[in-house]
C-alpha cells in the first residue's frame, strides 16, 4: 500500500467536492490501486487547516464540517503560508483549486512553481496558470522527473487530454472541435426549446450550472484556454490566447436560433483546432451544425469533442458532469494516474 499525502489548496466548491469524493472513492483507491490518500491540509485564503500526521479524508471532513456547525474544531492556522506547509511533509500531490485568472495565472500559477520546486507532483483545475506559462510549468515538471496533470482544467469529466494523447497515441491528430463548456450548451439548448438568452442563464444560474458572474462561459472565455490547452498538450506548442479568436453566445439573435432550426440544424459554441502542418488555427465559434456532425446530439450541459486524425479516422466522446464533482472527479483521476 502507497501512502499519498495530499495537500489540498483551494477550498470553493471543487475543493469541497474533491474531498467529499476521496472520502467515498477512500476503499477503491485501496483496494484497486493501493494507494491510501491522507490530507496533510487544506489551504484557504490565507488560511490552513494542517496535520502533524496526515489524516483520512473521513476525519478530515469530520472536522471541517464541526466547523460549519460552530464547534470550532477545524483549527485553522492564519497566515501560514503554503512554502512552510510544503516542507513539513513527505512529497506527494498538490491538489490546486483555487480561482482561475487568465491575466496573471493568480496565487495559483506560484503554488504549482512551488510544489514542483518541492518535489511534489501537482494535479490541478485551474486554468489560469496553464493559460499564463503552460510550457514552463510543463518544462520544470519534466526536469524535475514529476507529474503535472491538467484533466480537471480541459473539460473535467469529459476525457479529452486523455483519448489525445493515450487512447490516438501514434495517430497525427489532424482536427479537433468540441463542444466543451456546459453553460453554453446548456443556453443554448434552452433557446432552442423556446427560452430567451436571459432567461435561460437565469434558469443555469438557479440550478447551479453557471457561475453568478458567467462572463468567462457566455463570451466564449473559458472554451478559448480548453482550446488553447489541449492544442499545447497534444502538439507541445506554445500558443497563447492572443492565437485565438473567439466569439461568444452574449449578443445571439433568436432568429439565428429559429432559421437553423427550419433547415435542420443547431447552434453549438464549437472550440475547433485545425492544422496544416505546422500552421495552427485555433478558434471559439457560433456555428449551425447539421444531423451528421458527431455533436449534434450533445445538449443540455453535456459536453464532447471529436478528433479526425490520419490513421484511425474521426474519433467522438460525449458526455462528463459539468458541476463540481465532475470536477473533482477528474482530478483524483489524474492523481491514480500519476501513480499507475
Amino acid at each position: 500500500m502507497r501512502k499519498v499525502n495530499i495537500i489540498l489548496v483551494g477550498y470553493g466548491n471543487v475543493g469541497k467536492a474533491f474531498l467529499k469524493l476521496i472520502q467515498q472513492k477512500e476503499e477503491v483507491c485501496q483496494e484497486k490501486y493501493g494507494l491510501d490518500l491522507r490530507v496533510a491540509a487544506v489551504v484557504r485564503r490565507q488560511k490552513a487547516l494542517i496535520y502533524c500526521q496526515p489524516q483520512k479524508p473521513g476525519r478530515v471532513l469530520e472536522k471541517l464540517q464541526d466547523n460549519v456547525e460552530g464547534k470550532n474544531s477545524a483549527n485553522w492556522e492564519e497566515n501560514v503560508s503554503l512554502e512552510e506547509i510544503i516542507d513539513t511533509f513527505q512529497p506527494g500531490v498538490l491538489v490546486e483549486c483555487t480561482p482561475t485568472d487568465s491575466k496573471t495565472g493568480g496565487p495559483g500559477l506560484q503554488y504549482i512553481r512551488l510544489a514542483l520546486d518541492r518535489d511534489w507532483n501537482v494535479v490541478t483545475a485551474n486554468k489560469g496558470p496553464l493559460v499564463m506559462d503552460f510550457q514552463g510549468l510543463m518544462d520544470k515538471a519534466r526536469q524535475k522527473n514529476l507529474s503535472l496533470k491538467i484533466s480537471g482544467a480541459t473539460a473535467a469529466a469529459l476525457p479529452t487530454i486523455d483519448v489525445a494523447l493515450n487512447s490516438l497515441a501514434g495517430s497525427e491528430i489532424l482536427k479537433f472541435e468540441g463542444i466543451v463548456n456546459g453553460t453554453t450548451n446548456f443556453i443554448l439548448t434552452k433557446m432552442g426549446e423556446g427560452s430567451n438568452f436571459s432567461d435561460a442563464l437565469k434558469e443555469a444560474q438557479e440550478r447551479g450550472i453557471a457561475e453568478t458572474d458567467p462572463s468567462q462561459d457566455v463570451d466564449g472565455w473559458d472554451t478559448a484556454y480548453k482550446v488553447l490547452l489541449l492544442t499545447n498538450a497534444i502538439f507541445f506548442t506554445s500558443k497563447s490566447l492572443s492565437d485565438v479568436k473567439v466569439q461568444g453566445i452574449t449578443h445571439i439573435n433568436p432568429a439565428l436560433i429559429q432559421e437553423s432550426q427550419k433547415e435542420g440544424k443547431k447552434l453549438k459554441l464549437l472550440g475547433r483546432m485545425s492544422r496544416r502542418g505546422e500552421d495552427f488555427s485555433l478558434e471559439v465559434v457560433l456555428e449551425a451544425i447539421n444531423k451528421t456532425h458527431p455533436l449534434f446530439y450533445v445538449d443540455g450541459t453535456e459536453k464532447g469533442i471529436t478528433f479526425e486524425t490520419d490513421t484511425m479516422s474521426t474519433i467522438t466522446v460525449i458526455g462528463g458532469k459539468s458541476d463540481p464533482t465532475g470536477t473533482a472527479a477528474a482530478l483524483l483521476k489524474d492523481l491514480i494516474n500519476i501513480y499507475m
